[in-house]
């Protein structure tokens, strides 16, 4: 997860947090994501702000795993996506 600040800027900027994964579902995330068209965006985790459980393994491994944010493509289907999610 990206920092309380940054964070919020990436908020600021129409970013919504989805989830923090490393390989091989980090790639197949994005994937997925790119074809309900959405703009993803990549964030490195910082261990400290992690849960006590994560914190552990995130400072030896935090380069692997990445934070996936996602908006809509400009002229994209993706709100339509997220209602077949929702149903």
């Amino acid at each position: 997860m990206a920092s309380k600040s940054r964070e919020a800027e990436l908020e600021k900027e129409g970013w919504t947090r989805q989830f923090t994964a490393d390989e091989p579902r980090l790639s197949e995330a994005v994937e997925l994501y790119r074809s309900l068209g959405f703009e993803v965006h990549l964030e490195p985790v910082v261990p400290d702000e992690s849960s006590e459980e994560c914190a552990a393994c995130l400072e030896v491994l935090c380069d692997r795993y990445k934070t996936i944010y996602t908006r809509p493509a400009e002229g994209g289907d993706s709100e339509e996506a997220l209602d077949l999610w929702e149903e």
